[in-house]
């Protein structure tokens, strides 16, 4: 039994290019981590070779759950969150399934957690330059100035908050009340971040380099930016008038 106290969450729409190899890589680290697939019905098989991998080698670690369609990023991601709430674990781990997050820096995240005592622990392309790798020009300044106008609108200190590389202390998940997140697409990190941070959670920032995916199709789009874009002033305004829970200790 390879028991852990971390779990991956890697939400996927075909992505059969990447998911084998992915789950290997996480797998093959030195500190054991499992994983949680959230599928949204891909049509190219990429949950039959997630199940496949689950009864053939990986019975104790890898587990997923289908959805029927495409549900957006943040709705595979809270559901991915209650599932390891309720299987007790004690870090979790968001990660794209495209390689442009580095398997290898998992360990660096839990460590800021685990070990230095941080809540959340952001994989940040931004905090020490901009370390992002076969983007388009165009795309790399779309998202670096986000998380500057995010920083500016809301006085939010992250120099990435739109980052998708995270993982969670379980005390965090615990406090949000997940059911009141709304943004659906990267407005769903934007929140998420910002939430954590109102409450009070201590977070770091990792620097990573982010790697533009080698296989399969981005899931990018506009309108996931412009969620994001005109989310935040809803935001701000939240951080004036809402009221947070406080901390459990």
């Amino acid at each position: 039994m390879n028991s852990s106290d971390s779990i991956v969450i890697i939400p996927t729409y075909n992505e059969k290019e990447n998911i084998e190899k992915i789950i290997r890589a996480v797998f093959g680290l030195e500190k054991c981590f499992h994983i949680l697939v959230i599928d949204d019905g891909s049509p190219d098989g990429t949950a039959s070779i997630v199940e496949r991998l689950m009864n053939t080698e990986f019975s104790d670690r890898l587990f997923i759950i289908k959805r029927k369609g495409k549900q957006g990023l943040g709705t595979a991601y809270i559901t991915g969150f209650k599932w390891s709430l309720e299987h007790k674990y004690d870090y979790i781990f968001e990660m794209d399934a495209d390689f442009s997050h580095n398997p290898n820096d998992l360990p660096r995240l839990y460590h800021a957690t685990h070990d230095e005592g941080y809540d959340v622990a952001i994989g940040s392309r931004y905090v020490s330059g901009v370390n992002v790798v076969n983007w388009p020009i165009g795309r790399v300044l779309m998202s670096y100035f986000a998380s500057q106008y995010v920083r500016i609108v809301t006085g939010f200190k992250v120099h990435d908050t739109t980052a998708g590389f995270v993982c969670y202390r379980r005390r965090v998940l615990e406090t949000i009340p997940l059911d009141q997140i709304r943004f659906k697409g990267y407005g769903f990190q934007i929140e998420m971040k910002f939430t954590a941070y109102k409450i009070g959670f201590k977070i770091k920032e990792v620097p990573v380099v982010f790697v533009n995916r080698r296989e399969g199709t981005s899931k990018m789009s506009g309108g996931i930016f412009s969620e994001a874009f005109f989310g935040v002033m809803r935001l701000r305004i939240d951080g004036w008038f809402r009221k947070y829970p406080k901390i459990k200790e």
